[in-house]
């Protein structure tokens, strides 16, 4: 497989400083960095972004994830390796990346419990993960960015 063509983050460089600002300031709140990496990884297997999932999976064996939270996070509902605020977290994480698929975005029953795990800072902070991960997807995934190759 080859890409279709460069990252457009390298090809107007002048967009990667603020991508990467926006990845700091995401992780700037204090949540566990495994968290963050869980919910990059659940954006990236949602929107099928192989070079993201590649690095969500290599970040979080990094981090000393076990194999099992690491391979059953598309399955967190039913897999017993995830705290209730993981859990919430990664239902604000589905819901805020699946924006179409429901008449009400985020439903309140998802939004309040992530509230009831996370204050507003690190609710801030899920979103701009959230965020910034689809905006990392939608430049790698169309242009089949090579898993592995940055």
């Amino acid at each position: 497989m080859e890409p279709r063509m460069k990252n457009p983050a390298t090809i107007i460089p002048e967009a990667m400083k603020p991508i990467m600002e926006l990845m700091r300031a995401a992780q700037s709140q204090g949540l566990p960095q495994e968290l963050m990496e869980l919910i990059h990884l659940r954006v990236s297997q949602i929107n099928g972004c192989s070079f993201c999932v590649d690095a969500g999976l290599k970040n979080l064996r990094k981090l000393g994830a076990s194999d099992d939270r690491v391979g059953l996070v598309a399955a967190w509902r039913e897999a017993p390796y995830y705290t209730d605020a993981e859990r919430a977290a990664l239902a604000l994480t589905e819901a805020a990346t699946r924006l179409a698929d429901r008449a009400d975005a985020v439903p309140d029953e998802v939004w309040d419990d992530a509230a009831d795990h996370f204050d507003e800072k690190q609710l801030a902070s899920i979103l701009l993960m959230i965020a910034t991960t689809n905006l990392f997807n939608r430049l790698n995934a169309p242009i089949r960015q090579i898993a592995g190759s940055w």
